[in-house]
């Protein structure tokens, strides 16, 4: 399992950084308010640059996604990894599905640090 935070920066750039299980333990005890969203995209696709809609985890249930940052920097997460998408401002980021089909990921919000 991979669990990666894509994150705003004092740049206003998107950057990544590795998120241990401990860490997301405590990252999942943050429930924010709002609705937990499953959601199914049909892929290939292509989001260009944007900012998450809200402070959230994502955990990937079904298919292959990309991600991509300004400095080119790419991480592609499979069923079982986990984004955890706080970069609500700035230049955001690229999303892509890749292969073919469907792609099912389950969006929960959380609540500020």
């Amino acid at each position: 399992m991979k669990i990666v935070r894509v994150f705003a920066g004092d740049d206003g750039e998107s950057h990544f950084e590795d998120v241990s299980q401990e860490e997301m333990v405590t990252i999942a005890k943050r429930l924010g308010k709002g609705d937990i969203q499953l959601n199914a995209r049909e892929a290939p696709s292509f989001l260009d640059y944007h900012t998450a809609p809200r402070r959230q985890y994502v955990l990937h249930l079904l298919g292959t996604a990309e991600y991509e940052t300004a400095d080119g920097s790419k991480r592609q997460f499979v069923p079982g990894d986990v984004l955890v998408a706080e970069d609500l401002s700035g230049h955001g980021h690229i999303a892509r599905g890749l292969g073919e089909g469907m792609r099912y990921i389950l969006a929960v919000p959380l609540a500020e640090a």
